[in-house]
């Protein structure tokens, strides 16, 4: 297996030597920055439309509102990506290319992998649809909107929306997961990616929203975020004279209307301005790039967001990192790390999660060693009571020396091999364990991210960002 552990040490190297050493946050995190209480409930609204019978729209903690079957599990449009060694996926407007072959040898459609390599789940025999059930349509379903009908290479008909096939994942149990993949985006050599398909948010011309670890981050046309002050009074604006040297209030066009949670307010200096569930919006002058978190530094100021994560668990803390944002860390201050990896066959197991084979994993941080695995990069073990009102962390029980879960969670297999023996209950966000790294020797280091292939974005250790000082940087899982 290839690894560029070596630039992946060069690149933090640099990063470091161009920044100052980094220095511990509050011990605790900011709700006003970052987080929302389990009570508060806010979820993002949507633009409603009608959908086919069994399919409905299912609120998620990170990725907002997703299209979801009868059963409640999120929906994936797996689209046409040209790769380093081909291209994998749907075409829009084409049929499935997701079958029920048998797959046992690697494609290699994005590592040097020579094709043929035999894959670490092999005796699984695992084909494409039994890792991403394809949602049928019965035999009289109509098309309605942007719901459509793919075909499948059997003959049947497959629900598709916006051109592309639909499908469910083998890892979501629950209404709400997303363990199959993220609006998040990932950038650079990520490999394939399944993206939950879902209603557009219900916003007026010249917004967006972007996926964040910290939720849906609220931005103007440009990208550029949008704050709130909490020296305004509810739909009432108090930013004049000198603030506006400082922000500029968002205009609303003279054609817009109230909706939902967008109201338009008179500015005291006479224009009409956008608020945001009745909080006055505005850009921040000084900002230098998109996506900036810079304007919530001032006392009084936040980024908005249709919603925001739940807080973490006690146990984790908010660190200022070297290369000049914040990271989640654990309790001493050692900077978090989820695994990130998808192999390179049509099926696209999301071999990061516990319930799929750990080899990828136990390649890149040990050389197949367990034990060298978790002196490299340890998991945060949880305390006996430990808990969590964020439905993205859970504890789990953990197999050490396989890295798949025991107990109660136990995949058939894990079972059937008798792992389990030693497990450790450890943190997990989103299904999947989180880490830190033996080399990190002070609050807020980040020696360990991006270690593995390709800088790690498509097999290794990311670093868990909340905030970044790089424009095209973003959290990926």
């Amino acid at each position: 297996m290839h690894l560029n552990n070596f630039l992946a040490v060069v690149f933090v190297a640099a990063i470091v030597a161009l920044v100052s050493t980094a220095s511990a946050a509050a011990d605790t995190p900011s709700d006003t920055m970052y987080w929302q209480s389990a009570a508060s409930g806010a979820q993002e609204a949507y633009f409603e439309e009608e959908l086919p019978p069994g399919i409905q729209v299912v609120a998620t903690a990170l990725d907002g509102p997703v299209y979801a079957d009868a059963n409640g599990r999120t929906l994936y449009r797996w689209p046409l990506r040209a790769l380093r060694n081909g291209s994998t996926g749907d075409r829009k407007d084409g049929p499935s290319n997701c079958t029920d072959e048998v797959l046992r040898t690697e494609v290699g459609f994005m590592s040097p992998y020579p094709a043929g390599l035999v894959l670490p789940y092999a005796e699984q025999g695992v084909s494409c649809t039994q890792v991403w059930p394809p949602v049928l349509a019965s035999d009289d379903a109509v098309e309605m909107g942007k719901w459509s009908l793919a075909d499948r290479a059997d003959g049947s008909k497959q629900w598709a929306y916006d051109g592309f096939p639909l499908y469910s994942s083998h890892l979501d149990k629950k209404a709400g997961d997303v363990l199959g993949g993220t609006k998040i985006g990932s950038g650079g050599d990520g490999g394939v990616v399944r993206v939950p398909a879902g209603p557009l948010p219900d916003i007026p011309p010249g917004f967006k929203v972007l996926g964040s670890s910290t939720g849906r981050l609220l931005v103007n046309g440009d990208d550029y975020s949008v704050y709130s002050w909490d020296g305004d009074e509810a739909n009432i604006s108090n930013c004049v004279e000198e603030c506006l040297n400082s922000w500029t209030p968002v205009r609303a066009p003279q054609v817009s209307a109230d909706s939902g949670d967008w109201t338009i307010i008179k500015h005291p200096s006479g224009i009409n301005q956008w608020a945001f569930r009745s909080r006055p919006l505005y850009t921040h002058n000084n900002d230098s790039r998109s996506r900036s978190f810079d304007g919530s530094d001032v006392p009084g100021w936040s980024n908005v967001y249709t919603q925001r994560a739940v807080t973490p668990p006690d146990e984790f803390t908010v660190q200022d990192a070297a290369f000049g944002g914040q990271v989640l860390a654990d309790s001493r201050g050692r900077t978090i790390y989820l695994y990130n990896c998808r192999d390179d066959s049509v099926a696209q197991l999301a071999c990061d999660h516990p319930d799929a084979a750990q080899d990828y994993r136990l390649a890149i941080c040990g050389n197949g060693d367990p034990e060298g695995c978790r002196e490299t990069f340890p998991y945060v073990v949880a305390e006996a009571d430990a808990s969590s009102e964020s439905s993205l962390w859970s504890v789990m029980l953990i197999d050490p020396n396989t890295g798949r879960r025991v107990g109660e969670s136990a995949t058939a297999s894990a079972a059937a091999n008798g792992d389990g023996e030693g497990a450790l209950p450890v943190w997990a966000y989103n299904q999947r364990p989180v880490y830190t790294y033996g080399g990190d020797q002070t609050p807020g280091e980040t020696r360990g991210d991006s270690f593995g292939e390709f800088l790690g974005r498509r097999n290794g250790y990311k670093a868990f960002v909340l905030r970044d000082v790089f424009q095209n940087l973003h959290f990926r899982r």
